[in-house]
């Protein structure tokens, strides 16, 4: 499957026409949005118009300047998967959503958020499925954040790759560190950015 993930948007619809022309150009199946899609929950509508009126499937998440009550809103309004704190398995991969972060107007608690993702992981009983995590936040230890000395890494996302070895985890929230890959045992982590990536799983 040829996916499009991207974050930290904010707003600018020029740049989401940009992506939503190239994943179209692409042939790209899915559309991941790791969040921060408005800013300070402030939404531009072109956002994700410019994906659907190119018929492409949308999949999301919240970023820490998006509220429970917005990311309800999107998802209600233009008909598309809010993941977070969800299981949603497309074709032969099971995507697993963690919305928000542990900083910013709306902070997540690390103790839920482990019990979160360790629940639904356990959901997950076909040994063929692909695990792919779409986060707003990076996992603390990463090299992601050695890009900011206030954005911390997730301690919760952190264990569960340790203990359920995802297959990727891709987020955005540190825009200095776009782009940045790594792999953390036998996850591949990354840092997908406003520009995005385009990505064969």
């Amino acid at each position: 499957m040829k996916i499009l993930a991207f974050g930290d948007t904010h707003g600018d619809v020029s740049l989401s026409k940009a992506l939503a022309e190239k994943a179209k150009r692409e042939n790209v199946e899915l559309v991941l949005v790791c969040g921060d899609i408005t800013h300070f929950d402030t939404f531009f509508p072109g956002t994700f118009y410019e994906f659907l009126k190119r018929n492409l499937k949308v999949m999301f998440v919240r970023g820490n300047h998006e509220s429970e009550a917005t990311a309800e809103f999107l998802g209600k309004t233009y008909n598309i998967k809010d993941l977070h704190g969800k299981v949603v398995t497309y074709q032969n991969i099971a995507f697993i959503g963690l919305g928000g972060a542990n900083v910013g107007p709306f902070p997540f608690h690390e103790d839920g958020v482990l019990e979160l993702l360790r629940n639904n992981l356990s959901k997950i009983s076909k040994e063929n499925l692909k695990k792919i995590i779409v986060s707003h936040v990076h996992p603390a230890g990463s090299k992601i954040e050695n890009f900011s000395t206030y954005f911390k890494g997730s301690t919760a996302l952190e264990k569960i790759i340790k203990e359920f070895e995802p297959d990727l985890v891709l987020c955005s929230h540190v825009h200095e560190a776009a782009g940045i890959e790594e792999q953390i045992g036998k996850t591949r982590v990354i840092n997908v950015g406003k520009f995005g990536k385009i990505l064969d799983v």
